[in-house]
């Protein structure tokens, strides 16, 4: 049997409701921000990623899935969400509509990695992007929304980490005391670090090897190289999330992956979940669209992957949704019986309301077991006598009462029990 790709995971039916429910939060979460969906395409050009993203982050030199296409194109699986979204604001001319620009998505990405708990190949995430607006408040609107979005999933164990790793000039002076620091260790560090010391030695602070993380433990604090207007913005965001009373520690180590980042980045993580504690993250990006050849935006956002906040709910106890149960099943006891619960429930679909019959030919006995499974409200049973009064006997499955209801009554009859469930 061939068999599913390392790192992927089926979402089957008796687990989609759980990431319905998510999907729904986040909309509603995302549309009381007037944030709209936006849909971008499951791979582009690589080059978009290589730019984007920063060739030398793990994500663009380790992790990506590219390949050359039937034309001799290298594309690339979206590893990520932030830069595809970049692209399609400027290529659709949105820098010159309405700003700020505000899009979410909900989609999967894809990156080779090691699959571990909460971390797949293809996994998927909420994103959020705001685009046309540099002033703190926007920072602050955004980590707003992301903070109500876990609150409204039920997840209490939640610490926001906050910090500002400046502009280009105080990162310039911020890598030189980092190169000055690491350099006396750098040859005990790892393969990766040594390649960040030469290209970018801020990436030293993201990396998780504890070979490194000995050292990073006691590096400089970017906080106190930044320039008297990148510490104002941080200044300004503190005190906007203060008044919102979103609680957060500002935390140094916080940098963020992703070469694209500026100013403001934060975390929101946990420890219910084990080693994998950050389930959403983000920050500022004003230079993204400049690496991209593109007239300068300021921009920020975040994304959370699904499958880390199923695994922390879980950890948490936090709500799950039930699998919501059909409205009405329809057993038929002979031939001519099933034809009619048949025809009743294609009514009854046309009507708004979910049903099920048997397909199966199944005894009475057998039919009542499966609506039981399938967490029927009402089983409406037809036979001889039922055809011939033109009525069906409908078991309430909630308190087990029974009742005679005409065919022509019965998606009423249903209708108005199910809105007391």
């Amino acid at each position: 049997m061939i068999q599913i790709p390392k790192g992927c995971k089926d979402i089957l039916p008796t687990q989609s409701h759980i990431w319905q429910y998510i999907e729904g939060v986040a909309k509603e979460t995302a549309r009381a921000y007037n944030f709209r969906e936006i849909r971008t395409p499951v791979f582009e050009h690589t080059e978009l990623f290589a730019r984007g993203v920063g060739e030398t982050t793990d994500v663009v030199t380790k992790e990506m899935y590219t390949f050359l296409d039937k034309g001799g194109r290298s594309v690339t699986l979206r590893p990520e969400g932030t830069a595809g979204v970049a692209r399609a604001f400027a290529e659709n001319g949105l820098q010159g509509g309405v700003l700020p620009f505000k899009a979410y998505y909900l989609y999967s990405n894809f990156r080779y990695e090691r699959p571990q708990a909460g971390r797949l190949r293809e996994f998927h995430q909420f994103g959020a992007e705001l685009y046309g607006a540099a002033g703190p408040a926007a920072d602050a609107e955004t980590i707003s929304l992301a903070d109500l979005f876990l609150k409204k999933l039920g997840l209490s164990h939640i610490e926001l980490k906050l910090n500002s790793i400046g502009c280009k000039q105080c990162r310039k002076k911020y890598n030189e005391a980092l190169r000055a620091y690491f350099e006396p260790h750098i040859d005990e560090m790892c393969e990766d670090c040594r390649t960040r010391f030469a290209k970018n030695p801020m990436r030293i602070l993201d990396c998780k090897r504890e070979e490194c993380k000995k050292f990073t433990a006691a590096a400089p604090r970017i906080l106190d190289f930044l320039c008297g207007d990148c510490r104002a913005h941080f200044e300004e965001v503190k005190a906007l999330l203060d008044r919102a009373k979103i609680a957060y520690t500002v935390d140094a180590s916080v940098v963020r992956g992703l070469d694209y980042y500026s100013r403001t980045v934060f975390e929101f993580t946990t420890q219910a979940a084990g080693a994998q504690g950050t389930v959403l993250a983000g920050g500022r990006y004003d230079t993204l669209l400049e690496q991209m050849d593109v007239s300068p935006t300021p921009a920020v956002g975040f994304a959370a992957g699904i499958e880390r906040l199923i695994m922390v709910m879980e950890a948490e106890g936090a709500p799950m949704p039930a699998r919501e149960g059909v409205d009405c099943y329809l057993a038929g006891l002979d031939g001519p019986s099933r034809m009619q619960a048949y025809l009743l429930a294609e009514e009854l679909r046309r009507q708004g309301l979910s049903c099920e019959t048997d397909l199966l030919e199944r005894s009475v006995k057998a039919q009542f077991k499966y609506a039981d499974k399938i967490g029927a409200k009402y089983v409406a049973t037809i036979g001889e006598s039922e055809l011939a009064s033109g009525a069906a006997q409908v078991k309430n499955m909630r308190d087990s009462t029974s009742q005679c209801v005409e065919f022509g009554a019965l998606a009423q009859y249903v209708k108005r029990g199910v809105k007391t469930w």
